[in-house]
């Protein structure tokens, strides 16, 4: 009998984790500046477009021209914490674990519930080999995003069991 072959399903996580983002950074360009240098431009404007180009280039799993946009986005914006954390997934698509971990650093550090960036900094600290602080962020994002849908929260919690998992598996053996 041949054994089931499972599916590996973050990269839908991450989809859907950047359509969140969108949402985010709609609605941040409504809310009404502090400063007049990180006023986000009006519907229609450069760091609109820019922002709306990155989102659907990584939608496409095109990386580097989201990745391209988003650097023109924190050129404009810098204090923009959805573009930090778009910025990370586009990093991590081009499987640059560091870079995109201190990406979604940046996004927490401007916004500390920005819950999207805590699940991408999970996925950087899981590519980086470090399955505790990867389990410590995912446990974050977790707690933070209430609002996500089932199916993205139990994706979420698988990842939490599996990491889990595999730490006590490298404890009970003995290994670091």
């Amino acid at each position: 009998m041949k054994a089931a072959v499972r599916r590996d399903r973050r990269w839908l996580g991450l989809v859907l984790t950047a359509a969140v983002v969108l949402l985010g950074g709609a609605w941040f360009a409504r809310l009404e500046p502090t400063h007049p240098a990180e006023a986000p431009v009006q519907e229609g404007g450069e760091l609109r477009r820019h922002f709306d180009a990155a989102v659907l280039l990584l939608h496409s799993r095109q990386y580097r021209d989201a990745q391209t946009s988003l650097q023109r986005v924190l050129d404009l914006a810098p204090q923009l914490p959805e573009a930090h954390a778009n910025m990370g997934f586009a990093l991590l698509g081009l499987q640059q674990a560091v870079p995109a971990r201190a990406a979604f650093e940046r996004a927490i550090a401007l916004k500390a519930d920005q819950a999207n960036a805590y699940y991408g900094l999970a996925l950087a600290h899981e590519a980086g080999g470090d399955l505790e602080l990867a389990l410590g962020a995912m446990r974050s994002y977790l707690h933070l995003a209430r609002s996500e849908g089932e199916a993205h929260l139990r994706r979420a919690r698988a990842a939490v069991w599996e990491w889990e998992t595999q730490i006590g598996q490298r404890r009970a053996s003995g290994k670091p």
